[in-house]
């Protein structure tokens, strides 16, 4: 199963049966708002602290896969998600109203790949039938925790990234039947990389290097060309991160241009929202992916991809201790198997 250093080959390609994406008013008027399940029209949600909504996002997400596919709670063997919010509340909280067994993860914006590597190795080796997995992040309560409450209406620089309100779920299962579904054939476990980056404005910049990284150790270790996918999609790089990232391959070798080569920090709002130089969150990439581009899958758009969610593993605490930000990336390669 262990591939060259740092990748697995999913012999029985577990089943991604269901997916959903659940997000908040900004993502409603946003270029993908017809591929979410749920759009809230306001950041509370019916709550009384955007916590608690944050809650919401990945409950929502996770019940409404599961009802996608048919299956009930108790159907789960396993519940794998995680958030940015201190000791990953959200996320904690949902599978305390969930009662599915828990594991909880935190690879900050990365965790929605971490946790679909995770379900699928689970999946492989028998450890499960079926398990969910997903990932969450709320604009207000991310802002709030990692640079300034959005009521003090603080201006940002153009390498800022709006952090998205959504949550992305999706039921990976040991499905014997698997003509015409989608399924993961392999992952890749990114390291932490730090270039020396301390800008908690510029997260494009810092995790480009991880992308690159984990991109370039996922060709070696498979054996295989870019030309291999019809699309690479990075997690949340934004504008500054994706062009940074193209650099980094073009340096190593691997030709990549941005009709092959997107970013979910750059697909999910319009050009006329004022998200700086892009997206990001737990819930960007998580969202896009089961929301989006596993319905592009279905509809025959696309027959592999490979999703490259990106993290800066930074806290509040790290930062007022004027540490760097070290990064990471998580490599997951799906395709619609025919």
């Amino acid at each position: 199963m262990l591939k060259g250093k740092q990748s697995w080959v999913f012999a029985n390609q577990p089943v991604i049966e269901s997916s959903s994406a659940v997000g908040g008013p900004f993502e409603a008027a946003g270029k993908l708002a017809d591929d979410f399940d749920i759009l809230h029209d306001d950041l509370w949600m019916g709550k009384d602290s955007y916590e608690k909504a944050h809650v919401l996002l990945l409950e929502e997400a996770i019940t409404t896969a599961l009802k996608k596919g048919n299956f009930q709670q108790e159907d789960m063997h396993f519940m794998l998600a995680g958030d940015l919010i201190n000791q990953i509340t959200p996320s904690s909280f949902a599978a305390r109203t969930l009662e599915i067994p828990f594991f909880g993860l935190f690879g900050a914006c990365s965790t929605s790949m971490e946790g679909l590597a995770l379900a699928s190795f689970i999946i492989n080796n028998q450890g499960a039938k079926k398990v969910v997995t997903g990932a969450s992040s709320h604009n207000a309560a991310v802002e709030k925790q990692f640079r300034y409450p959005t009521e003090y209406g603080g201006q940002k620089p153009p390498t800022a990234q709006w952090t998205v309100t959504g949550a992305g779920a999706a039921v990976v299962t040991d499905s014997p039947d698997k003509q015409g579904k989608l399924v993961t054939t392999s992952a890749t476990i990114g390291k932490v990389v730090d270039m020396g980056l301390s800008d908690p404005f510029n997260m494009g910049g810092a995790m480009a290097p991880a992308a690159a990284d984990t991109i370039i150790s996922h060709f070696e270790d498979m054996k295989i060309e870019p030309s291999h996918y019809d699309l690479i999609v990075t997690g949340d790089l934004g504008r500054i991160g994706q062009d940074t990232t193209l650099e980094l391959l073009h340096k190593q070798g691997l030709k990549l241009d941005t009709q092959t080569f997107k970013d979910c920090g750059l697909m999910i709002y319009k050009d006329d929202q004022p998200v700086q130089a892009g997206a990001s969150g737990a819930g960007c990439s998580a969202a896009v992916l089961y929301g989006h581009l596993l319905k592009q899958m279905k509809q025959g758009v696309f027959k592999r991809i490979l999703m490259v969610a990106t993290g800066a593993l930074l806290s509040p605490l790290s930062y007022q201790q004027k540490e760097t930000i070290p990064c990471i990336a998580h490599a997951v390669s799906i395709e619609m198997n025919e």
